[in-house]
């Protein structure tokens, strides 16, 4: 079981020990970050994060329950309230070792879960590179559907990357999750 916890700057060290390539960073993060990653630019990133009631991002870690281990990253940002939608970003398994284990699913599923049952949104969106395969998987698995691509969106090494755009639904939350329950104001 996974469980998320706030980000925080005494969680820096082990992103950036994670994000170990600029191909992973540009995988992870697109052209936000530079790599290597670094203090400054996780403090920004930060900022302003976290509060349910306000902020427009919410930045996390994900723990493994029964290790205590932190095994992954993930936040769900672009949150607006008027049109009650928001947008994951930056998910990251963090060692190799842990990967295709169902942390992915665990980590969006979790997320997930604030989006629509906390936060009350209609919609949650997020983008992944076509190449990304297991990735895509994971997103499907949890009720995601392609909406589109965005075709040589990123230049990297003299190659372009595309970007499958998916997107769930409220509906689809709660029909793929019954035992879920919708936040009444």
């Amino acid at each position: 079981m996974i469980r998320l916890e706030n980000f925080t700057e005494n969680d820096f060290d082990q992103l950036i020990e994670w994000v170990n390539s600029d191909h992973l960073m540009t995988n992870w993060a697109g052209s936000l970050f530079s790599f290597p990653l670094n203090e400054e630019s996780l403090n920004w990133y930060i900022r302003e994060t976290n509060d349910l009631q306000k902020s427009d991002a919410l930045v996390y870690k994900a723990i493994d329950d029964k290790s205590g281990e932190t095994v992954g990253h993930i936040s769900l940002g672009s949150i607006s309230r008027k049109n009650r939608s928001g947008r994951i970003s930056r998910v990251l398994v963090g060692q190799n070792a842990h990967r295709g284990k169902g942390i992915c699913c665990s980590m969006v599923s979790a997320i997930l879960t604030i989006a629509f049952e906390e936060l009350s949104l209609h919609r949650v969106a997020l983008g992944v590179y076509d190449f990304n395969k297991s990735a895509i998987g994971c997103y499907t698995k949890c009720g995601f559907t392609e909406e589109g691509r965005m075709r040589d969106v990123l230049l990297y090494n003299n190659e372009y990357w595309t970007l499958v755009e998916m997107g769930i639904l409220e509906d689809e939350w709660f029909t793929k999750n019954p035992n879920s329950t919708k936040k009444t104001a």
